[in-house]
């Protein structure tokens, strides 16, 4: 009986078709064709993997299983996988060649293929197999009372090979479990890099244990220890994400030079001529390039550091140099003239030049912001564009330069989502801009891009409400092909994959709650929940008004850290009232005047939590000015003055 049940279930969910558009998938697959059926789970699911694949594939198959049991509750009976062929009969089977290279330019790709009865992940590495099981994870669909997964056919491979996310831990310390949750998100959404921006003017976050006065004064206690950053890397390695550490010099050294001030370039300096910074902005703290004793150091930085990070870059910084303090020191004035070094830039490329032996000693090739770029600058060096100024091009012009003058480049500008822009904007800024007259091999440099993540207004409590979703939207864009544009589409999909990234452990959902019950003082939060999905914090860093309003112990608990870049009901409001304009049918009215209900509630209510909640207050104007309006424009559609 039971057997005959479960046939006519398959039978009735196969018949029950989904569409393309109703898939929630990100990055969007090179190529994906539906098919008839679907594959009913059920609890006797499992897993198999054959080829020659790394140990982390294992380890990825289960925790593919657990999150799979998670979702659906099924009590499935495989615990752990622990050796290849190990259940030949399993429904899934993943066929694997060899074990992939943590690194760029590595084979990642995957065809994932879902009949009745079979789910076959065939890849050449474990990397494209580990990103076939994220996308069959999210193929998951249900009815009322069971869940399967919909037949179909997917080829896949990604557009760029460098897939990038950035997080500062300099400016706003992050604990590892910040670093951890969101490596398990950049995992989720086919990301394979993690740039960790280790030391800056506000703190030097590296335990140096030869050098041990560097995180004992110049860190507030707060860094990783060694043992720690070797598990992030090892963590990071089994998800298939390779980490590149950033230290920045020679300017941004503000930490650096608090403990070494004798390599400072400030006249006569000593003890005290430089201070870990409290602020944000640009500093003029700056290595002196012309004194022997900084390079021993950073020799000698770099030789401890560089066996912590197995990859084959290490990241130098080299931005943001104003260099007041060696326009003033004579000795290095002369020391250019000595050199015949025209200007500032030169200086800083003789500087850099003297970093790459050092690092070339431990198998590692430089990259670092544009402002390293230099026709001395070695070749093998990855040259990351923020600022895309040159060549014309509005969103990535240091980019097209770097390529064409023959070095491999990556994009960062348009993916700062610390600037608290919106989704659409960083969705539509491609690396290879359409109208760069590039030639293929030009083209083939551009290896990806990044999003950064710069902490001055993050804390661990907001860090992921900064970062998610909009980082999906960046991957796709990286992953996928540039005619993936539909806007549509993306809002869509990004309201699933939000949800789905609390699964994994990032709080930008749960922790807004935790930020809204400080501002009602713990009384409800609704109305002040209800304000904040209609409101944005100020963009472009105008919030921080060049770095003075806000001091690295400022509180980001307020109700700022609390919105979001993309407030929810604005822009269903936005579509609301495009629908309304277009046909004012009494739903489409409905639909726009329950808003205008809801905010003029929302007011009242947020002035009856005023009164024992002095945080609310603050947004008081902003909730009445946002009801007058919604009551003004509340009369005129029932008394059909707008149309």
């Amino acid at each position: 009986m039971k057997n005959i049940l479960f046939l006519l279930l398959s039978f009735f969910i196969s018949n029950a078709q989904i569409k393309k558009e109703q898939l929630d998938l990100m990055p969007w697959p090179k190529n994906i064709e539906l098919t008839t059926g679907n594959f009913a789970i059920s609890k006797n699911f499992k897993v198999n993997i054959t080829g020659n694949p790394n140990a982390r594939l294992f380890s990825a198959a289960t925790r593919f299983v657990r999150r799979l049991d998670g979702r659906t509750g099924m009590f499935f009976e495989q615990a752990f996988l622990t050796k290849v062929n190990e259940v030949p009969e399993a429904q899934l089977q993943i066929n694997c060649i060899r074990s992939g290279i943590i690194g760029i330019n590595e084979n990642e790709s995957y065809e994932l293929s879902i009949n009745s009865n079979k789910i076959i992940i065939n890849a050449e590495t474990d990397l494209g197999a580990m990103h076939g099981l994220e996308t069959l994870l999210q193929l998951l669909q249900n009815d009322s009372n069971s869940f399967y997964f919909p037949s179909v056919n997917i080829e896949d491979s990604p557009r760029f090979t460098w897939r990038g996310l950035m997080i500062d831990a300099a400016r706003h310390f992050q604990p590892v479990d910040v670093i951890i949750r969101n490596l398990d998100a950049m995992a989720a959404m086919k990301m394979n890099i993690f740039h960790w921006h280790l030391a800056d003017d506000q703190g030097w976050r590296i335990e140096m244990k030869n050098l041990p006065k560097l995180n004992e004064l110049a860190s507030d206690g707060n860094y990783y220890t060694q043992e720690e950053i070797k598990g992030v890397v090892k963590y990071a390695a089994n998800r298939g994400i390779l980490v590149i550490p950033e230290i920045d010099i020679p300017g941004h050294a503000s930490a650096l030079l608090s403990v070494y001030p004798e390599i400072g370039s400030k006249i006569d300096n000593g003890v005290g001529s430089y201070s870990v910074q409290r602020g944000s902005g640009i500093f003029n703290a700056t290595l002196d390039p012309s004194n022997p004793e900084t390079y021993k150091l950073i020799s000698a930085i770099f030789d401890e550091l560089c066996p912590l990070f197995p990859g084959d870059y290490f990241h130098i910084g080299g931005d943001e140099n104003n260099g007041k303090e060696w326009n003033t020191n004579p000795k290095i004035q002369e020391f250019k003239k000595t050199l015949n070094l025209a200007n500032n830039h030169d200086l800083q490329t003789y500087f850099n030049m003297q970093l790459v032996p050092m690092l070339k000693k431990h198998g590692k090739n430089v990259m670092g912001w544009e402002e390293i770029m230099t026709k001395d600058m070695s070749k093998d060096a990855i040259i990351q564009a923020w600022r895309g100024t040159n060549e014309g091009e509005a969103s990535g012009g240091s980019l097209i330069t770097a390529a064409k003058n023959g070095y491999k480049t990556v994009l960062s500008n348009g993916f700062y989502i610390d600037l608290m822009l919106g989704v659409e904007q960083h969705y539509t800024n491609d690396p290879i801009p359409k109208n760069s007259k590039l030639t293929p091999e030009e083209k083939a440099r551009i290896l990806g891009g990044e999003a950064e993540m710069w902490s001055e207004l993050v804390t661990p409590l907001n860090i992921d409400s900064r970062i998610w979703p909009r980082t999906a939207a960046i991957a796709e864009r990286l992953w996928s092909s540039a005619e993936i544009t539909d806007l549509n589409s993306l809002h869509k999909r990004l309201k699933t994959v939000s949800f789905r990234l609390e699964e994994l452990g990032i709080t930008h959902i749960r922790n807004k709650e935790v930020i809204l019950r400080n501002i009602s003082n713990n009384q409800s939060t609704v109305p002040i929940n209800d304000l904040s999905n209609v409101c944005e914090p100020l963009k472009n860093y105008s919030r921080n008004g060049g770095g003075k309003k806000y001091r690295m112990h400022s509180p980001l608990s307020l109700f700022a850290d609390a919105c979001t870049a993309d407030a929810s009901d604005a822009y269903d409001f936005d579509t609301a009232v495009i629908a309304y304009l277009d046909h004012n049918s009494t739903v489409n009215q409905v639909a726009v005047t329950d808003f205008f209900r809801k905010w003029i509630n929302m007011n009242k209510s947020l002035i009856d939590l005023s009164a024992n909640a002095p945080l609310v207050q603050p947004v008081l104007p902003l909730s009445k000015s946002l009801s007058e309006i919604s009551e003004q424009l509340l009369v005129m559609i029932e008394s059909k003055k707008i149309d």
